[in-house]
């Protein structure tokens, strides 16, 4: 069924979305109060996806919880609690943690939404995997460990270890893949060259990674598959939402048998067809009954490619950024991802921290990074050649910043306060 849904003419991809949507409609809308009042004036049944610009938008704001939940659950459930099984929350890399329910049916949901992703990496039951994060309440893994024992693959879990234990049983169990986040795939293999580890000979053919924009950036890729020798497969998700993105060598895939995507102008916020250039991706889910989310604000920033006329849309250069963290230093737009990019691109460079502040009305950029030669000049000229912005850099010794195992807190904001 996967694979027919990858094949359709782009005309009957969207009556099949069309036909999900209605029928989730139909089944939440009676039980669900968010989306009953905030659809109160709309039309409850769409005859075709371009009467989705009748409803307003959802953020991610609207969805936090009501002062008097007990639970302080997201806004958008369907049902009381006690019809739930999974319990789990955002990261709060953003602000106050977002918590979310699923019940069995939504988190089988998940685990069919993640077959798209381990058919793309080409994951079978010979294969072993690592999941390298720490199996708290934030999601990050859990769908995709429930997904490879679902396929038949000999799951590994690869919470509350340190950096080398779990490089040591990497190596005791012959895994061959391994899912973390871009960055700490790095430290990994940072904690392998300061302890002689031989990384490189370990049976890693893969490393499927999400939670940053960095497993679709060529220097951060290169970077991780140079040190592991093996591939890396990017994905995204979000608590909230669901696993959305498909690997593909350029980019990602939207799940469009589970997604509808629409791409947002950053600056009249309204829906435009996908020409290459930069948006916001918007989302609305066709499954998850207990907790739907209808035209998202996902935050994310991409590039999709026109639509084709068979498949799913392609994300060029993956999700590329968020629209929270975008700055602007003296008239030029700068992404966290931009600037990692020229950091990874100088082989000898370790960890990095992004810091801005206000000196009068403008905004200032300076860069901290971990440069054994401590000749800082040299990333000025690269930052300067490929962003077209001056930017103060400060170089430190190795492993004076702080690392990180899930999402990593680069961007320190000092301009408020």
């Amino acid at each position: 069924m996967r694979d027919q849904w990858h094949q359709f003419p782009r005309r009957q991809l969207v009556a099949r979305q069309l036909e999900r949507l209605n029928r989730l409609l139909e089944r939440v809308l009676p039980q669900n109060r968010f989306y009953r009042e905030k659809l109160a004036s709309c039309p409850l049944r769409l005859d075709g996806l371009d009467q989705l610009t009748l409803w307003p938008t959802t953020t991610k704001e609207e969805l936090l919880p009501d002062q008097d939940d007990p639970l302080h659950l997201a806004r958008n459930h369907s049902w009381p609690p006690d019809r739930y099984v999974r319990f789990h929350q955002t990261s709060g890399s953003r602000g106050r943690p977002l918590r979310i329910l699923d019940t069995a049916e939504d988190w089988q949901w998940w685990i069919d939404a993640w077959q798209w992703v381990l058919d793309a990496a080409e994951v079978g039951p010979r294969d072993r995997a690592l999941l390298a994060f720490s199996f708290g309440p934030f999601v990050g893994f859990w769908s995709a460990f429930d997904a490879l024992v679902h396929r038949g693959v000999l799951a590994i879990p690869g919470g509350g270890l340190s950096t080398e234990a779990r490089l040591r049983l990497l190596q005791e169990s012959e895994a061959t893949l391994v899912f973390c986040t871009p960055t700490y795939a790095l430290r990994m293999a940072e904690v392998a060259r300061q302890t002689g580890f031989p990384l490189a000979q370990l049976p890693v053919r893969g490393l499927i990674v999400a939670g940053e924009p960095g497993g679709s950036v060529p220097e951060v890729r290169q970077r991780i598959e140079q040190a592991w020798q093996a591939r890396v497969y990017d994905h995204a998700g979000a608590t909230e939402l669901g696993p959305w993105g498909i690997p593909h060598p350029r980019g990602l895939l939207v799940n469009e048998a589970w997604f509808v995507a629409e791409f947002f102008d950053l600056k009249t916020h309204r829906p435009v067809e996908p020409q290459g250039q930069l948006c916001q991706l918007v989302l609305t889910g066709l499954g998850r009954a207990g907790c739907p989310l209808l035209r998202y604000e996902t935050g994310d920033l991409v590039r999709p490619r026109p639509w084709p006329q068979r498949g799913f849309v392609l994300l060029e250069g993956g999700v590329l950024g968020r629209t929270d963290d975008m700055v602007t230093i003296r008239g030029v737009n700068v992404y966290p991802s931009a600037v990692e990019a020229v950091v990874r691109s100088f082989p000898e460079l370790g960890e990095f921290r992004i810091e801005l502040w206000r000196r009068g009305e403008l905004d200032q950029m300076k860069l901290l990074v971990e440069d054994p030669r401590q000749q800082p000049q040299r990333i000025a000229r690269e930052l300067q050649l490929r962003l077209g912005l001056a930017v103060e850099v400060e170089s430190l010794r190795p492993g004076e910043l702080e690392r990180f195992e899930l999402k990593a807190q680069r961007l320190i904001d000092r301009r408020r306060g």
